[in-house]
């Protein structure tokens, strides 16, 4: 197969220099259009009947000739058209510049529309255009008949293929396209719902003398300058919630965040985060922000309201529940551990083969409950609250038991969506969680948060209370795209390295 690759190639560039000896430049700089090709394909009588001339581009994704007599089709991102190239139109020179010209090259094509003798709705060339000569051959796309309905397939089959050369996915494959644009839309809409709900878009810095805002590792970097390591940021919080000191009271985020930790089919080293901090709000102005931009998008921009994700049908338009974790790991563990008893939670762990953290303390050991038992289960939206104080260093104490932080997950057929808090704004309180937190990372917890004295100086100044918030986008896409992996919502995932 190789070899006929090497074969195939070869005669391409035998092509480009029979082009070039014609003094045809094979990569102009110039090109023009005059309708994109979805133009010409809408009330195609009445183009005929004006005898419009138009000037269509695209790639040439197939041809035949007979003689003097060639036939293609070229597509755009809009759509596709058959072109009929005939040398008594185009004249002997011109043809040859189509002679030469392989599936997979761009051309220009100038002419009238018409119907073949054939019924095909076509445009007739009196001129063609190299734009970009192919060097390569394109995998070859086939069709068949299967229960009466046309399924295209082609020779581009391996799914990691796929992941690795996108471009020949999204070239082969239209509708992963349309996955894509759908990413677009909803980042866009995501955009025109905060701003028309008074927030102020941001950016904060990627490479960090800190990391913070969340339990991850971090990628290391250098800066040859300064002669200082950098972290590629974790979360946006630490900084956002520094714009919250300085006056302002809505703002958000949308960007990269970076974890040094494993790749499955929700996780990707890098990937795509909202935060989004209100000053004056709380836990509640924070669920009911979600849950309205959830069905904004799923209704309004999508347009429907149940979603295939995972195997089970989610109802984003239905009810959302709302309960504590404490409840949630009662009802599915068939114990009560409502009074987070540390013998009784660690025997049960134990029992069930559990690994116990390092220097975990009860309100760890329900968390490690719940993501055993409980997590798998929740497959219509689901808002869990009350999160042990313990796991949740930047969230405010319930004023009615101090163990437990004023948080919820928003979890969706079984996987975590969003993630928020009552905001911790005591510079006290928050100091003594962050070096809490340094102790656990002394016990080996290469997850657990830093002290940031920065922050905690920021803090210092004054932060009122507010409600944060941070959605993951990509879970988001894949939800309302129905795709069960990451790797089909990121256009360039991060795959392990080509053995081949």
């Amino acid at each position: 197969m190789q070899q006929n690759l090497n074969q195939l190639v070869k005669l391409r560039r035998e092509k480009l220099e029979k082009i070039k000896a014609l003094g045809i430049q094979p990569y102009p700089i110039a090109s023009y259009r005059s309708h994109k090709i979805g133009e010409v394909l809408v009330d195609k009588d009445r183009w005929i009947a004006d005898e419009t001339v138009v000037t269509l581009v695209g790639r040439l994704v197939a041809m035949r000739r007979q003689g003097k007599l060639g036939f293609g089709n070229i597509e755009d991102d809009s759509g596709k058209i058959q072109i009929y190239v005939q040398q008594d139109v185009t004249g002997e020179e011109n043809y040859e510049v189509f002679k030469l010209c392989d599936m997979g090259d761009f051309v220009q094509t100038e002419g009238t529309l018409f119907y073949t003798q054939a019924g095909e709705y076509s445009i007739k060339v009196s001129k063609i255009t190299l734009l970009s000569k192919n060097l390569r051959p394109l995998p070859a796309v086939k069709e068949k008949i299967e229960d009466g309905k046309t399924v295209r397939y082609d020779e581009f089959t391996d799914i990691e293929l796929r992941y690795r050369k996108r471009y020949l996915d999204l070239l082969l494959n239209p509708e992963h396209r349309k996955t894509f644009e759908k990413r677009s839309r909803i980042i866009s809409a995501i955009r025109k719902f905060m701003d028309a709900n008074g927030y102020l878009e941001v950016d904060t810095p990627i490479l960090q003398p800190l990391y913070g805002g969340a339990n991850a590792r971090p990628f290391t970097t250098h800066h040859n300058t300064l002669d200082v390591d950098l972290f590629l940021r974790i979360a946006t919080e630490l900084y956002l919630k520094r714009l919250i000191v300085g006056g302002f009271e809505r703002v958000y985020e949308i960007g990269k965040n970076f974890r040094n930790e494993g790749m499955d089919r929700t996780h990707n080293p890098e990937f795509t985060v909202m935060e989004f901090y209100e000053a004056y709000s709380d836990l509640q102005g924070m669920m009911d922000i979600c849950e309205r931009l959830f069905k904004h998008l799923a209704k309004d921009i999508i347009g429907k309201d149940i979603y295939h994700y995972h195997g089970h049908d989610v109802n984003i338009a239905g009810t959302w529940t709302r309960a504590s974790m404490t409840e949630l790991v009662n009802r599915h563990t068939g114990e009560d551990f409502s009074d987070w008893d540390f013998d009784r939670l660690s025997a049960f762990a134990k029992a069930h083969k559990l690994e116990i953290p390092a220097g975990a303390g009860s309100g760890r050991l329900i968390a490690l409950l719940f993501e055993h038992f409980v997590e798998a289960k929740l497959i219509q939206p689901t808002f869990v609250c009350d999160f042990p104080k313990e796991i949740s260093p930047l969230a405010k104490a319930k004023p009615d038991n101090p163990e437990i932080a004023d948080r919820f997950e928003l979890f969706i057929a079984g996987g975590e969506f969003s993630n928020a808090f009552s905001e911790l704004n005591d510079p006290l309180d928050q100091r003594e969680r962050l070096e809490a937190q340094a102790k656990l990372r002394d016990l080996g917890d290469d997850e657990a948060n830093v002290v940031d004295e920065d922050f905690l100086e920021a803090l210092e100044y004054g932060m009122p209370p507010m409600g944060g918030q941070g959605i993951g986008i990509d879970r988001l896409v894949m939800l309302l795209t129905e795709n069960d992996s990451i790797k089909e919502v990121i256009l360039f995932p991060q795959m392990k390295p080509d053995q081949a």
